[in-house]
């Protein structure tokens, strides 16, 4: 069944114009100044719980990628699609430095070749899914249904971790799961500590703000 529908997202749920947005959205390498952009325009210019959400979520991808995605990975060692199987469509922005120059740039797509030997690998669980799940939930909890917007973004990351060819389906679910799970804990677990020890701590700063989820 997980074999099924990569090749229904990756083969036959396909189109040329799509395959560049899918690149685009499963790269790291081209959102990262973009994304440390908003970071420091929120930091700086955002109030006092847009400052919390960011520490919050910080703390919740460190947790997520570094702790529990990477130990997993280690101990599982599931290969890749495209590590796996002959036939994978791999789609991806040209190598370019810095990589928004790709958007100038053909589109890579090639297609794996076959394994003669099992190799290991880092497919399971996906690093992208758990961690813009993860994201997700803690701006959920702090932006209630404005934080679900953020859930949409997460999705399509996820889906095209799929579409190119770098994940299973059943690795970007389990990791959404995953994701959105140790999320919520680390934003409620911020909010409970704040709630009991904020007063000891920084009294003037909890006077002002007793709770981290309300303006």
């Amino acid at each position: 069944m997980d074999q099924q529908l990569l090749f229904l997202i990756n083969h036959t749920w396909t189109h040329p114009a799509v395959d560049r947005v899918m690149a685009l959205l499963s790269s790291f390498d081209f959102w990262w100044p973009f994304l440390l952009l908003g970071v420091v325009v929120a930091a700086v210019f955002g109030g006092f719980r847009w400052r919390v959400f960011l520490l919050a979520a910080g703390i919740a991808v460190g947790i997520t990628d570094g702790l529990v995605v990477d130990t997993i990975k280690k101990a599982v060692g599931r290969p890749r699609p495209n590590d796996a199987l002959e036939g994978v469509r791999v789609v991806d922005l040209a190598k370019t430095k810095p990589r928004v120059l790709a958007l100038a740039e053909p589109l890579r797509v090639q297609y794996s070749q076959a394994r003669i030997q099992s190799v290991g690998g880092n497919s399971f669980p996906s690093g992208h899914a758990a961690n813009n799940f993860a994201v997700a939930a803690v701006a959920t909890v702090f932006f209630r249904r404005w934080g679900w917007l953020v859930f949409l973004s997460a999705l399509l990351v996820s889906y095209s971790r799929v579409y190119v060819g770098s994940h299973w389906p059943l690795d970007v679910l389990v990791s959404a799961l995953i994701g959105t799970g140790l999320g919520t804990l680390t934003a409620m677990a911020l909010e409970s500590l704040w709630r009991r020890w904020g007063k000891k701590w920084l009294p003037w700063l909890h006077e002002k703000h007793p709770s981290l989820l309300t303006a």
